[in-house]
């Protein structure tokens, strides 16, 4: 069981707080190779310390917070998960990493908790500073008596409906908690004096912070709303203990790339991920050792899988608070620029192509000119064919819907979709059929490569001839994040 201490850390509220080296791990310190596990935990420690640096403005920084958060999920999910399946079959490739598994792990989980540690330091600092800037987080006993009536008010409306409180007994097994999965352990009083212990599990649909009525940006934590109404749910019963829970599991997938039948395969694999082992059960502060065995009995983690934080858990959620205030909590705003000899030729991607090749530099130019390139393509009635990989993208993806209309318009549209983008495998899929279900030639790529490049090939009958229009680049066709 790993405790998340803070008192050991600098103390400082602006300071930067350097990355610690990376130190080699057993046979590494022969051959100066640093270990991939303990320099991704070093870069995310970089991203952390950009939370650290008073330079930025508030949010920015609590943003930081956020995405260290969400990327050592991620990391524990797959990485951690690789490293314990390597020591649990008692696999070692001493050619691909001198370390032996379990000293990695070792050294794995000694970095992590100094890395959770240091952002429970952090998110104090930035919340109290974010209040005197008009941006609160606030918790059950900070309320007043309109906030009190509001947090009730829509604890009967919209939380209530949504939850399924169960009682942990014989007849009401533990349930099955999702990876991610969110919830508030309670241990109970009824009028007789015995005790019993339940569990409300919070839907990751839900919003994690509720805002409050009345002036200025006051949010309180949805688990904090549930505690305060526990009255609704359990009557006649005391609330000896509470807390939260979160629980991170297994995500890497195993998938035969040699199958017949990928797709099929890997939803196979997907199936079996989500109800892969507990990598992490990570648990806010808590005053009782027996509650806390209780829950990993239920779950079945061992102890060295428990994280005792002593704050706030799901620290990723934090983004949702980087909208609310005043615009000089945040970066400016960056407006970008769109390619002037697009412009030139009247919006004419082709035209402007013609006459010479275009190099867009994002995120300073705009990634709408790609955008536009592909409507354009789909729209234009001499395009004869279209080509295009599809790595990662949005649910609701204008690229996908320009390929569906050109297929629809009877164009011959083929697109590579690359199913294995860790996290997004199920959307591609989806994406992949509705792709088919259009017209569009669906493939899948090499099995033993991934391919991360922005590529689209447009033929259009010109009147010299067929003339081929090609778009080139790293990364992916995701309409946000290829802007950065």
């Amino acid at each position: 069981m790993n405790s998340i201490d803070t008192a050991s850390l600098p103390e400082g509220h602006d300071e930067l707080i350097s990355t610690p080296p990376i130190p080699p791990i057993g046979r590494e310190a022969e051959c100066q190779l640093i270990n991939r596990e303990i320099s991704w935990l070093a870069f995310n420690e970089r991203v952390l310390a950009e939370a650290e640096n008073s330079r930025h403005p508030l949010l920015e920084r609590l943003r930081f917070v956020a995405i260290s958060a969400n990327n050592l999920d991620e990391f524990m999910m797959v990485r951690v998960a690789g490293v314990k399946h390597q020591v649990a079959r008692g696999l070692h490739d001493s050619e691909a990493s001198p370390a032996h598994p379990a000293d990695v792990l070792n050294s794995i989980n000694n970095r992590v908790a100094a890395l959770m540690a240091r952002q429970q330091t952090v998110l104090p600092k930035l919340l109290d500073a974010l209040s005197g800037a008009g941006v609160s987080l606030v918790g059950q006993d900070d309320l007043n008596a309109e906030e009190t009536a509001f947090v009730e008010e829509y604890f009967e409306r919209e939380i209530l409906p949504v939850i399924a409180p169960m009682t942990i007994d014989p007849a009401h097994p533990f349930p099955f908690i999702a990876n991610r999965g969110f919830g508030v352990y309670l241990v109970l009083k009824n009028p007789k004096g015995s005790e019993s212990n339940a569990v409300i599990l919070l839907s990751s649909n839900m919003k994690r912070f509720i805002n409050l009525p009345g002036e200025g940006n006051r949010v309180i934590p949805l688990e904090d709303c549930v505690i305060l109404n526990m009255n609704s749910i359990f009557p006649d019963h005391e609330l000896v203990e509470h807390f939260a829970f979160r629980v991170l599991r297994d995500s890497e997938l195993e998938v035969d790339e040699e199958a017949e039948d990928l797709v099929a395969t890997f939803e196979t694999a997907l199936k079996a991920r989500r109800r892969g082992n507990v990598i992490a059960l990570q648990i806010s502060s808590s005053r009782s050792d027996k509650a806390i065995r209780g829950l990993c009995e239920a779950m079945d983690v061992e102890e060295e899988g428990v994280a005792l934080i002593g704050g706030m858990i799901g620290l990723s959620d934090l983004s949702q608070l980087c909208s609310l205030g005043d615009e000089s909590l945040r970066f400016p705003s960056y407006k970008a620029r769109f390619p002037e000899r697009i412009r030139d030729f009247g919006g004419d991607c082709f035209a402007a192509i013609s006459s010479k090749d275009i190099l867009v530099h994002h995120p300073y130019e705009s990634f709408d000119v790609v955008l536009q390139f592909l409507r354009q393509a789909a729209e234009d009635p001499k395009v004869v064919s279209i080509r295009q990989t599809l790595y990662r993208t949005m649910p609701d993806s204008p690229i996908v819907r320009a390929l569906i209309s050109a297929a629809e318009s009877g164009k011959s549209v083929t697109a590579m979709v690359e199913i294995k983008a860790r996290f997004d495998e199920e959307l591609n899929i989806r994406l992949a059929r509705d792709l088919e279900r259009a017209g569009v030639q669906v493939v899948y790529g090499f099995v033993d490569l991934k391919t991360h490049a922005k590529l689209s090939l447009v033929v259009r009958q010109e009147e010299t001839g067929l003339k081929s229009y090609a778009h080139c680049g790293t990364g992916n066709y995701h309409p946000i994040t290829a802007k950065i």
